[in-house]
Protein backbone atom coordinates (compact mmCIF):
# COMPACT_ATOMS: atom_id res chain seq x y z
CA UNK A 1 0.00 0.00 0.00
CA UNK A 2 1.44 3.40 -0.71
CA UNK A 3 0.40 6.17 1.51
CA UNK A 4 0.51 9.91 1.32
CA UNK A 5 1.36 11.87 4.34
CA UNK A 6 0.18 15.61 3.82
CA UNK A 7 0.65 18.47 7.11
CA UNK A 8 -0.73 21.41 6.89
CA UNK A 9 -3.03 22.02 3.96
CA UNK A 10 -4.06 25.26 5.02
CA UNK A 11 -6.68 25.53 2.47
CA UNK A 12 -4.07 26.28 -0.43
CA UNK A 13 -6.19 24.26 -3.30
CA UNK A 14 -3.55 24.67 -5.64
CA UNK A 15 -0.84 22.97 -3.59
CA UNK A 16 -3.16 20.11 -2.91
CA UNK A 17 -4.24 19.23 -6.29
CA UNK A 18 -0.26 19.66 -7.52
CA UNK A 19 0.38 17.22 -5.45
CA UNK A 20 -1.82 15.14 -5.64
CA UNK A 21 -1.12 14.78 -9.52
CA UNK A 22 2.85 14.51 -8.32
CA UNK A 23 1.89 11.56 -6.54
CA UNK A 24 -0.04 9.84 -9.38
CA UNK A 25 2.65 10.55 -11.70
CA UNK A 26 5.21 8.48 -9.24
CA UNK A 27 2.44 5.61 -9.22
CA UNK A 28 -0.92 6.79 -7.18
CA UNK A 29 -1.60 5.95 -3.51
CA UNK A 30 -4.33 4.26 -1.74
CA UNK A 31 -4.64 6.48 1.38
CA UNK A 32 -3.94 9.82 2.66
CA UNK A 33 -2.39 10.51 6.53
CA UNK A 34 -3.37 13.80 7.10
CA UNK A 35 -1.64 15.64 10.16
CA UNK A 36 -3.68 18.35 10.42
CA UNK A 37 -4.61 21.67 9.70
CA UNK A 38 -6.51 21.10 6.65
CA UNK A 39 -7.98 24.94 7.13
CA UNK A 40 -6.70 28.29 7.86
CA UNK A 41 -4.38 30.56 6.11
CA UNK A 42 -5.63 30.34 2.86
CA UNK A 43 -8.63 30.85 0.32
CA UNK A 44 -10.46 27.67 -0.19
CA UNK A 45 -11.21 25.92 3.19
CA UNK A 46 -14.20 24.08 2.09
CA UNK A 47 -12.45 22.77 -1.10
CA UNK A 48 -9.92 21.37 0.23
CA UNK A 49 -11.82 19.57 3.31
CA UNK A 50 -13.85 18.47 0.35
CA UNK A 51 -11.00 17.34 -1.69
CA UNK A 52 -9.78 15.27 0.91
CA UNK A 53 -13.02 13.54 1.98
CA UNK A 54 -12.90 12.20 -1.98
CA UNK A 55 -10.35 10.02 -0.93
CA UNK A 56 -9.22 7.18 1.44
CA UNK A 57 -7.94 9.19 4.05
CA UNK A 58 -7.57 9.45 8.18
CA UNK A 59 -6.92 12.55 9.92
CA UNK A 60 -5.92 14.67 13.12
CA UNK A 61 -7.05 18.00 14.58
CA UNK A 62 -4.59 20.94 14.34
CA UNK A 63 -5.07 24.27 16.22
CA UNK A 64 -6.14 25.86 12.83
CA UNK A 65 -9.13 23.16 12.44
CA UNK A 66 -10.07 23.50 16.00
CA UNK A 67 -10.03 27.52 15.82
CA UNK A 68 -12.21 27.72 12.75
CA UNK A 69 -15.16 25.71 14.57
CA UNK A 70 -14.94 27.49 17.66
CA UNK A 71 -12.83 24.72 19.86
CA UNK A 72 -9.90 26.88 20.25
CA UNK A 73 -9.57 30.31 21.50
CA UNK A 74 -7.54 32.33 18.83
CA UNK A 75 -6.53 34.92 21.53
CA UNK A 76 -2.79 33.09 21.03
CA UNK A 77 -2.92 33.79 17.59
CA UNK A 78 -0.99 36.39 16.00
CA UNK A 79 -3.42 38.86 14.53
CA UNK A 80 -3.37 37.67 11.11
CA UNK A 81 -3.72 34.02 11.92
CA UNK A 82 -6.67 35.39 14.29
CA UNK A 83 -8.07 37.14 11.43
CA UNK A 84 -7.66 34.77 8.95
CA UNK A 85 -9.35 32.01 11.46
CA UNK A 86 -12.51 34.23 11.32
CA UNK A 87 -12.78 34.44 8.10
CA UNK A 88 -12.13 30.76 7.37
CA UNK A 89 -14.87 29.97 9.80
CA UNK A 90 -17.49 32.00 7.57
CA UNK A 91 -16.59 30.36 4.72
CA UNK A 92 -17.19 26.61 5.83
CA UNK A 93 -20.55 24.70 5.40
CA UNK A 94 -22.28 23.05 8.23
CA UNK A 95 -20.94 19.48 7.35
CA UNK A 96 -17.62 21.01 7.04
CA UNK A 97 -17.63 22.02 10.49
CA UNK A 98 -18.90 18.45 11.83
CA UNK A 99 -16.62 17.45 9.96
CA UNK A 100 -13.59 19.09 11.77
CA UNK A 101 -15.04 19.14 15.18
CA UNK A 102 -15.16 15.23 14.89
CA UNK A 103 -10.92 14.93 13.67
CA UNK A 104 -9.11 13.42 16.73
CA UNK A 105 -6.05 14.79 18.46
CA UNK A 106 -4.06 11.79 18.13
CA UNK A 107 -4.25 8.46 16.02
CA UNK A 108 -2.72 5.17 16.24
CA UNK A 109 -1.82 3.53 12.67
CA UNK A 110 0.17 0.05 12.37
CA UNK A 111 3.61 1.80 13.54
CA UNK A 112 2.75 4.94 13.57
CA UNK A 113 1.46 7.49 15.73
CA UNK A 114 0.07 10.33 14.21
CA UNK A 115 -0.65 13.94 15.93
CA UNK A 116 -0.56 17.60 14.47
CA UNK A 117 2.07 19.49 16.50
CA UNK A 118 3.76 16.91 19.02
CA UNK A 119 2.82 13.82 21.05
CA UNK A 120 2.98 15.20 24.29
CA UNK A 121 0.76 18.40 23.46
CA UNK A 122 -0.99 17.19 19.92
CA UNK A 123 -2.25 20.40 19.34
CA UNK A 124 -0.02 23.25 20.09
CA UNK A 125 3.22 22.00 21.04
CA UNK A 126 5.63 22.75 18.29
CA UNK A 127 8.71 20.16 17.29
CA UNK A 128 11.04 23.19 16.20
CA UNK A 129 14.42 21.93 13.99
CA UNK A 130 17.26 21.68 16.94
CA UNK A 131 14.50 21.42 19.41
CA UNK A 132 16.44 18.47 20.91
CA UNK A 133 15.33 18.88 24.35
CA UNK A 134 11.79 19.06 23.90
CA UNK A 135 12.05 16.56 21.40
CA UNK A 136 13.80 14.18 23.53
CA UNK A 137 10.92 14.57 26.12
CA UNK A 138 8.36 13.65 23.41
CA UNK A 139 9.63 10.06 22.91
CA UNK A 140 8.33 8.91 26.21
CA UNK A 141 4.72 10.08 24.73
CA UNK A 142 4.14 8.11 22.59
CA UNK A 143 4.22 3.97 22.13
CA UNK A 144 4.11 3.17 18.70
CA UNK A 145 8.14 3.17 16.42
CA UNK A 146 7.69 6.08 14.66
CA UNK A 147 6.05 9.35 15.32
CA UNK A 148 4.75 11.86 12.04
CA UNK A 149 4.30 15.22 13.29
CA UNK A 150 3.21 18.95 11.44
CA UNK A 151 2.75 22.32 12.63
CA UNK A 152 5.99 23.58 12.19
CA UNK A 153 5.97 23.54 8.59
CA UNK A 154 9.45 22.03 8.20
CA UNK A 155 10.36 18.72 6.88
CA UNK A 156 12.47 17.21 9.72
CA UNK A 157 13.39 13.81 11.42
CA UNK A 158 14.66 13.23 14.71
CA UNK A 159 15.78 10.11 15.95
CA UNK A 160 16.43 8.43 19.36
CA UNK A 161 19.07 6.11 19.52
CA UNK A 162 19.62 4.67 23.30
CA UNK A 163 19.73 7.78 25.27
CA UNK A 164 20.16 10.52 22.88
CA UNK A 165 18.30 12.10 20.46
CA UNK A 166 19.42 13.22 16.91
CA UNK A 167 18.47 15.62 14.33
CA UNK A 168 18.25 16.24 10.76
CA UNK A 169 16.51 18.11 7.72
CA UNK A 170 14.33 15.19 5.74
CA UNK A 171 15.88 16.51 2.42
CA UNK A 172 13.87 16.38 -0.76
CA UNK A 173 14.34 13.30 -2.80
CA UNK A 174 15.64 11.44 0.05
CA UNK A 175 14.24 7.97 0.99
CA UNK A 176 13.90 7.09 4.70
CA UNK A 177 14.34 3.15 5.55
CA UNK A 178 12.17 2.52 8.43
CA UNK A 179 14.65 -0.13 10.97
CA UNK A 180 14.91 -0.19 14.40
CA UNK A 181 15.60 3.30 16.00
CA UNK A 182 12.63 5.05 16.98
CA UNK A 183 11.90 8.01 14.60
CA UNK A 184 9.59 11.53 14.80
CA UNK A 185 8.83 12.76 11.17
CA UNK A 186 7.74 16.09 9.79
CA UNK A 187 7.04 15.71 5.75
CA UNK A 188 7.16 19.70 5.89
CA UNK A 189 4.17 22.10 5.53
CA UNK A 190 2.07 21.29 1.94
CA UNK A 191 -0.05 24.31 1.43
CA UNK A 192 2.57 26.94 3.28
CA UNK A 193 5.90 25.67 3.81
CA UNK A 194 8.56 27.76 5.91
CA UNK A 195 11.85 26.39 5.50
CA UNK A 196 12.80 28.74 2.99
CA UNK A 197 11.54 26.99 -0.30
CA UNK A 198 7.98 27.53 -1.20
CA UNK A 199 7.25 24.46 -3.41
CA UNK A 200 4.54 22.11 -1.82
CA UNK A 201 6.00 19.49 0.99
CA UNK A 202 5.21 15.76 1.19
CA UNK A 203 6.37 12.37 1.76
CA UNK A 204 5.09 9.13 0.47
CA UNK A 205 5.24 6.05 2.47
CA UNK A 206 5.49 2.55 1.21
CA UNK A 207 4.37 -0.03 3.35
CA UNK A 208 5.81 -3.03 1.57
CA UNK A 209 9.12 -1.82 1.86
CA UNK A 210 9.00 0.17 4.66
CA UNK A 211 10.55 3.12 3.21
CA UNK A 212 9.12 7.24 3.56
CA UNK A 213 9.88 9.16 0.52
CA UNK A 214 10.00 13.49 0.45
CA UNK A 215 8.97 15.15 -2.14
CA UNK A 216 8.77 18.57 -3.17
CA UNK A 217 6.57 19.88 -6.20
CA UNK A 218 6.21 23.28 -7.35
CA UNK A 219 2.30 24.74 -8.23
CA UNK A 220 0.85 27.96 -9.22
CA UNK A 221 1.52 30.19 -6.16
CA UNK A 222 0.67 33.28 -8.15
CA UNK A 223 -3.31 31.74 -8.02
CA UNK A 224 -3.35 31.18 -4.41
CA UNK A 225 -1.86 34.43 -3.66
CA UNK A 226 -4.47 36.04 -5.84
CA UNK A 227 -7.73 34.20 -4.43
CA UNK A 228 -6.76 35.95 -1.37
CA UNK A 229 -6.24 39.02 -1.95
CA UNK A 230 -9.87 39.03 -3.66
CA UNK A 231 -10.66 38.02 0.06
CA UNK A 232 -9.13 40.43 1.25
CA UNK A 233 -6.91 38.24 3.71
CA UNK A 234 -3.89 39.45 5.36
CA UNK A 235 -0.75 40.64 3.25
CA UNK A 236 1.74 38.73 5.22
CA UNK A 237 0.34 35.96 4.47
CA UNK A 238 -0.07 36.23 0.73
CA UNK A 239 3.63 37.08 0.98
CA UNK A 240 4.87 34.50 2.80
CA UNK A 241 3.86 31.82 0.59
CA UNK A 242 6.34 33.39 -1.87
CA UNK A 243 9.33 33.13 0.42
CA UNK A 244 8.59 29.91 1.52
CA UNK A 245 9.17 31.28 5.33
Amino acid sequence: MKIAILGDIHSNLAAFEMVLRDIESRGGFDRIWCLGDVVGYGPDPHDCIALLRQHDHICVAGNHDWAAVDKMDTSDFNPAAALAARWTSQQLTEQDKRYLRGLKTTIVQDDFTLVHGSPREPIWEYLFPLAIDIAKDNFSHFDTAFCLVGHSHVPLIFESIDDSVTYQVFEEGASLELATNRLIINPGGMGQPRDGDPRASYALYDDETKVIYHYRVEYDILSTQRKMQEHELPTSLIKRLGYGL
